[in-house]
């Protein structure tokens, strides 16, 4: 298996894992905006945050020399 190929299946699957969560991601901020409407704010910019962090991370870790 080529380093390109692994590098796709990691990406399909970090997309794929982040889909499934954001499918589920309305009902856990109607279940966190009856405790606080904050908390479910906080919860949907976290989700948005950590999305775009796992892909950078994953670009600069590509990016050392090997």
């Amino acid at each position: 298996m080529t380093e390109q190929t692994r590098s796709a299946i990691a990406a399909a699957i970090i997309l794929i894992g982040f889909g499934i969560f954001a499918y589920f991601l309305p009902n856990m901020m109607i279940a966190l905006g009856d405790v606080s409407v904050v908390a479910a704010g906080i919860f949907a910019a976290l989700f948005v945050i950590a999305f775009f962090l796992v892909f950078w991370l994953r670009a600069r870790n590509q990016k050392k020399p090997k």
